[in-house]
């Protein structure tokens, strides 16, 4: 039996709105936000709106490079447990080549003082991260590093950002959010492990 949603989905086959139609094409193109977390803001257009701008402005676009807000988006998402959020990748952070993030990247977020794979720029972000998820303090010298390598803007920006990104994953959690289960799914934006496992679940 097909687990729903605590809230129910928005049928998009009724939405009328080309803007809103568009976004959820977009989002079914680039994996993220995914397709259910869309669905159930649908319920409240302004609501809807009020996230997908923020998203757009904020995390797609923006002043701090993608890749640092991606890194601690899933930061947030191990941290408060939302397999839903944590699944999901950035198709545009996650690319081939020097510059992109790799799964590998992933594996000691929650130990980042003993990681050996990201740099002090990385780690300076992270805590923010840290700091702003569990509620703790930084000290000076972590606000020092955290100027020394961000601008006034992009610390802005980045903890607008992970303030708004960790009230949504917490929201999620608590929803029972299954991938796949509007618009017909799509692949884009799966953690592999979680891609594989659905494309094993089609062939069953």
């Amino acid at each position: 039996m097909e687990k729903r949603p605590r809230i129910a989905y928005f049928d998009v086959s009724k939405i009328t709105d080309p803007a809103m139609l568009a976004e959820f094409e977009r989002a079914r193109r680039e994996g993220a936000p995914r397709l259910q977390s869309h669905a159930v803001r649908a319920n409240v257009p302004d609501v809807f709106w009020s996230f997908a701008n923020a998203w757009r402005d904020t995390f797609v676009n923006g002043v701090c490079e993608h890749n640092i807000k991606e890194l601690c988006r899933l930061y947030v998402s191990r941290s408060v447990q939302c397999d839903y959020c944590g699944n999901q990748r950035s198709t545009r952070a996650f690319v081939s080549g020097s510059k992109g993030l790799v799964e590998e990247d992933l594996k000691d977020l929650l130990d980042l003082e003993k990681a050996a794979r990201y740099d002090d720029r990385q780690k300076a972000a992270l805590r923010l991260a840290e700091a702003i998820t569990w509620g703790t303090d930084l000290d000076d010298a972590a606000w020092d590093a955290l100027h020394a390598y961000f601008s006034n803007e992009q610390l802005t920006e980045l903890g607008f950002f992970i303030g708004l990104t960790m009230g949504q994953q917490r929201f999620n959690r608590l929803l029972d959010l299954e991938h796949n289960q509007v618009m017909g799914g799509t692949d884009a934006g799966l953690a592999p492990v979680i891609k594989e496992r659905e494309q094993s679940q089609m062939q069953a």
